[in-house]
């Protein structure tokens, strides 16, 4: 039996090596193999029993077809023999038994949870021991579609009216196998609901396709960001085989943020699809698609307004001439009630410097003159992703960081859709989020976050956050932490613009503009934060008041602090004198803050700050914190007694 399995085990080696070409091109090649085990072995009887015992292939019969036949031997030669000690049955289409063998469960190339690696010499840039275990924060769980009470304890300011809304992964697993990343869970939609001092929440699970097909199969049907779909056990191997050419399709798993269109709700992730939702009751009730309206493959769920309504917002295309990035404008009203986003235009596009490797973006900042768009050196492999099901690698496997390439600064002119011919250049740098942007005495001033490495994405998959011990500790090492930087760009370069010196000559301000070249300036930041704030790990998910400053000089930000791998404290920062406030409680963890102006405000920081607050070491305790956004002091809380996972972003809508 060693022997034959040996033999066997050979005869697989070469049918995977031959995996190449065509179909029918590997078919014959499948027979040649086949002809030469057969010769090798003598007893061919014997050997397709060892292979195939009776009533249990290694995935599912092939009924009507002989055990010799190529199509047989190249479906039975993707995994291992199965041991009946450790497979498992599972029930497929038609009542027919399907078998799951240990080593796929595990983490075959056909499964969507295969098991992600640490990067093996990683740089560690900090030396942190003991962090809790929080693996809670990315359990799946159930949805509450009808409103529950909570528990208020302290005060609601009784002028607060009106629904906050959270986005986030809320379920990491179908059936018996699981997404790999944490941008991969099935999008939970979470509503609190304030009135007159009181608050009722409620959750939803999105009904998009992706949720839709995976509940009814029980299985990963659609590849996310770092998971790739299963094949799809009730077809054939060539149906199979034959599937891994097409290209991926884009996920509607809308799991990042809510945002608005023409007065529409909207969840949004960064493909093509979005949903619009109504935000009383969280169901979905329509799915639009931005290459219906415009030629682009996708948009950031991050989209800046305008007073008057009017939207802006970036997605990429793809053409045979290379990736471009486009700039998009939304007009602010409808004509018909029934629209979504007809009237949409394309500003104007951008070519990426490398035409197959364009830059990842997830936001943009923009001024009341311009839109400011970030390329930076994190780099999307469009061969890898277009081939991602050939090759079983998922759209993350296509990212990479590139320190030897600068960061550029693309100004659009909003009015005219000009491209500044100037690039503005600095040191290669990771931006997720910017904070604000805004123009004052001749210069475009950009704050953001940002970080000097930009390889976080790969680290924040699943079985990272449920780590623990020793190995938590150097999964936080291994980050970059991420600061509030500020950019200042000369928006005047001409013949007159000498060279080699310091453009900039704001007060008080450090950051530093370089002519280098007839249409280069390069640029260095000035940090908008003190030396207490690396206490805290830096800062994530900012926040401002948006209403009333965005596009305009401003003091204020808001973030969480990062001590772990999610935000485990609240900071309000003021950047004038440089200084913060904190909120902070052991072993809980806030999710990003939400400023809500009062409606009688004067001062910019008159109003309240919203935020989740995940409890994973207790159980069904989370709460929706309320702070003075002026003293950073807790007003109250409204504890909810249900278990809710970490999220992304939200917002509020005001119905006073």
């Amino acid at each position: 039996m060693d022997i034959i399995q040996s033999k066997n085990l050979q005869c697989r080696t070469e049918a995977a090596k031959s995996f190449k070409g065509s179909a029918r091109q590997q078919f014959r090649r499948g027979k040649r193999a086949l002809r030469q085990r057969d010769k090798g072995e003598g007893n061919k009887a014997g050997l397709q029993s060892a292979l195939l015992p009776p009533q249990a292939p290694y995935w599912r019969p092939v009924h009507g077809i002989p055990a010799s036949h190529p199509k047989r031997l190249l479906e039975i030669g993707t995994s291992s023999p199965p041991d009946p000690t450790k497979d498992k049955v599972l029930r497929g289409a038609g009542g027919a038994h399907l078998q799951q063998s240990s080593d796929e469960r595990r983490g075959s190339p056909w499964t969507g949870d295969k098991k992600t690696k640490s990067r093996k010499n990683s740089k560690h840039f900090t030396d942190v021991h003991g962090l809790p275990c929080i693996e809670k924060i990315v359990t799946s769980v159930e949805d509450i579609p009808e409103p529950i009470s909570t528990n208020i304890i302290g005060i609601i300011p009784n002028w607060i009216n009106g629904n906050f809304l959270r986005n986030g992964p809320g379920k990491f697993e179908m059936g018996n196998h699981s997404f790999n990343h944490w941008f991969d869970g099935m999008a939970l939609l979470h509503q609190f609901k304030i009135s007159n001092g009181e608050v009722t929440y409620r959750s939803r699970f999105l009904s998009s396709d992706s949720y839709k097909s995976n509940k009814e199969q029980n299985r990963i049907v659609m590849s996310e960001f770092g998971t790739v779909t299963m094949p799809d056990p009730c077809k054939n191997f060539f149906q199979r085989f034959v599937s891994r050419f097409e290209l991926p399709k884009p996920t509607d798993n809308a799991n990042v943020s809510f945002v608005t269109y023409k007065g529409d709700f909207y969840v949004s992730t960064e493909t093509n699809i979005m949903h619009k939702v109504d935000p009383e009751t969280l169901e979905a009730t329509q799915k639009v698609d931005w290459s219906k309206f415009i030629a682009v493959n996708g948009a950031t769920a991050h989209p800046h307004t305008e007073p008057d309504g009017t939207v802006y917002n970036m997605g990429n295309s793809y053409s045979s001439k290379g990736a471009y990035y486009n700039i998009i404008k939304v007009p602010p009203t409808k004509v018909a009630e029934e629209e979504t986003l007809e009237g949409t235009t394309v500003l104007c596009s951008i070519p990426a410097e490398d035409k197959t490797k364009p830059s990842y973006y997830h936001s943009f900042a923009m001024s009341e003159s311009y839109v400011v768009f970030i390329e930076q050196p994190i780099k999307m492999d469009l061969l890898k992703i277009a081939t991602g099901k050939l090759t079983r690698k998922s759209i993350s496997d296509g990212f990479s960081w590139n320190p030897k390439l600068n960061t550029i600064l693309h100004l659009i002119h909003k009015l005219t859709g000009k491209v500044s011919s100037i690039k503005y250049l600095a040191k290669p740098i990771s931006t997720f989020h910017q904070i604000n942007a805004y123009e004052e005495d001749g210069f475009l001033i950009i704050d953001l976050c940002a970080s000097d490495d930009g390889q976080a994405i790969a680290n924040y998959n699943i079985q990272n956050l449920r780590k623990s011990g020793e190995a938590l500790d150097e999964v936080y090492n291994t980050l970059c932490r991420v600061f509030p930087r500020r950019f200042v760009l000369p928006l005047t370069i001409d013949h007159c613009t000498p060279y080699n010196q310091n453009l900039i000559d704001l007060p008080n301000c450090t950051a530093t503009a370089v002519r280098i070249g007839k249409n280069k300036v390069f640029c260095t930041h000035e940090d908008l934060h003190g030396e207490d704030l690396h206490k805290y790990g830096g800062l994530e998910f900012p926040q401002i008041n948006y209403s009333k400053y965005n596009m305009h000089p401003y003091r204020y930000f808001y973030g969480c602090g990062f001590r772990h791998l999610v935000g485990d404290t609240l900071l309000k920062m003021d950047i004038q004198r440089k200084e913060m406030k904190v909120w902070e409680c052991p072993s809980l963890y806030p999710s990003e803050p939400i400023f809500v102006p009062c409606p009688y405000a004067t001062d910019e920081d008159d109003g309240i700050i919203l935020s989740v607050i995940i409890t994973p070491n207790k159980d069904k305790s989370t709460f929706l914190l309320v702070l003075d956004a002026k003293t950073f002091e807790e007003l109250g809380r409204a504890v909810v007694p249900v278990n809710i996972p970490y999220g992304f972003h939200g917002t509020f809508s005001s119905t006073a």
